[in-house]
Formats: structure tokens, C-alpha cells, sequence
């Protein structure tokens, strides 16, 4: 009988390969990365190195173009060895997705380029009373001119502070509930130097404590008029 549960050859040799990467260059680090509380660099520099931290953008923007299976391959080795180093690639996936769904081509060649050499994409949709419903987020958007002003605050982000870019999900018209949200990309130049995102202190979660979760806050911050 067929064994159901088997995969191909392809994605076993892909195991066999990251959790060698795994064990060789992330393993080592993974004490101190917990004991220390501190993003995990090298984690990241192998990762890149081996073009696992974001092997899910398509081949055309300079990626591999792995398929879900692979990229929960890759998330699951690393995560054997180190919990805090598998959301380097479970993060750039979740936060570029919206771009790869509902961006348009210029779009994704300029972002996810970028995440495929090396600059990371953060997810900010929790809130301090919002995140599964996400029709309870309270972060609005709003038109100005040929642009955005973004006001709220969203906590709990995996890789703040490291990513290159942010997909802040906002409530463009509470009178639609979720269908009022908008996904907008954040560029890290107007998170750190602009001033208008504040960084708060590190929030670890129950599960995996590092200086990667930090809570963001935009006041008035202004988006340029590309971004959606």
C-alpha cells in the first residue's frame, strides 16, 4: 500500500541539507541566543548565506520560489534546533504574502528583491486588544493627498527593529469592518529616522523570548502614495 505520508525525494534531500546547515552553523548559537534575549545573527547570516531566510520569493525577483512544503521544511529544521532562528524564514514569508497576493509587479520587484538579498519583512497585525479579530484593530489609515497618514500602535512584532520592511495591516473605514482593512508596507528608513514609528521595549512571548518582539507605535506617520 502507498504510504500516504511520504514525500519526495527532492524534500527529503532539502531536509537532510538544512538540518545540517542547522545543526553546523544555528545549534551552537542557540544557548546564548535564549540566555541572552538577542536576535540570532548568525542564524540570520547562514540562513542568507544559504538562501533559506525568504527561498519562498519566486525565482523572477531573485528568490527560489519554494513551495509551502519546502518553506515548512526549512521553518521545522531550523525550529528543531533553534525556535528563535525559525522565525527568520517564517516571518519574511508572512510578512511579503500580502505583497505576493495583492501586489502588483513593480511592487514585488521592489520589495521582494530586497527581502531575497537579505532585508527582512516583518508582519505587524497584533494589538494589545486586537489580532485574531482582525476587524478589532484600532491602528487607522488615512488619505492625504496622494499618500497616507498611519496613527495606532501594534505590538508583539517578530523582528522589529531588524526587518527592512513592515506589512502594517489598518483600518482604512471601521464602517466595513474587515473588509476596511488595508495592508501597507513600512520602509525601515521611516520606522527608525523619521521618527514617526517609536520602538518600545522588548515584550518576549511565553514561547520564545528575544529582542526581536517589540511593540510599534506610528504617530501620524506619513506613507508615501505607491504604498497600499
Amino acid at each position: 500500500m502507498e504510504n500516504l505520508f511520504d514525500i519526495p525525494s527532492e524534500y527529503k534531500d532539502l531536509r537532510a541539507s538544512v538540518r545540517a546547515l542547522a545543526e553546523k552553523e544555528i545549534a551552537p548559537f542557540a544557548k546564548a541566543v535564549d540566555e541572552d534575549h538577542r536576535f540570532p545573527q548568525e542564524a540570520a547570516d547562514a540562513l542568507q548565506k544559504a538562501g533559506l531566510a525568504a527561498a519562498h520569493v519566486p525565482t523572477e525577483f531573485g528568490g527560489d520560489g519554494a513551495d509551502a512544503l519546502a518553506v515548512v521544511i526549512i521553518i521545522e529544521e531550523v525550529a528543531r534546533v533553534c525556535g528563535a532562528s525559525s522565525l527568520i524564514p517564517a516571518v519574511n514569508k508572512l510578512g511579503s504574502l500580502p505583497l505576493m497576493l495583492g501586489g502588483n509587479k513593480d511592487q514585488k520587484q521592489r520589495w521582494l528583491s530586497q527581502l531575497a538579498q537579505g532585508k527582512g519583512f516583518s508582519y505587524c497585525l497584533s494589538e494589545s486588544d486586537a489580532g485574531s479579530d482582525a476587524s478589532a484593530l484600532r491602528t487607522k489609515v488615512e488619505r492625504d493627498g496622494d499618500g497616507w497618514i498611519l496613527n495606532g500602535s501594534k505590538k508583539w512584532i517578530s523582528n522589529a527593529g531588524i526587518s527592512e520592511f513592515y506589512t502594517v495591516i489598518a483600518q482604512g473605514d471601521a464602517s466595513l469592518g474587515s473588509k476596511g482593512l488595508k495592508n501597507l508596507i513600512q520602509v525601515s528608513h521611516s520606522v527608525h529616522q523619521k521618527r514617526k514609528w517609536a520602538l518600545e521595549d522588548h515584550q518576549p512571548v511565553k514561547f520564545i523570548s528575544t529582542t526581536s518582539s517589540l511593540q510599534m507605535i506610528a504617530a501620524s506617520a506619513k506613507l508615501v502614495k505607491d504604498l497600499h
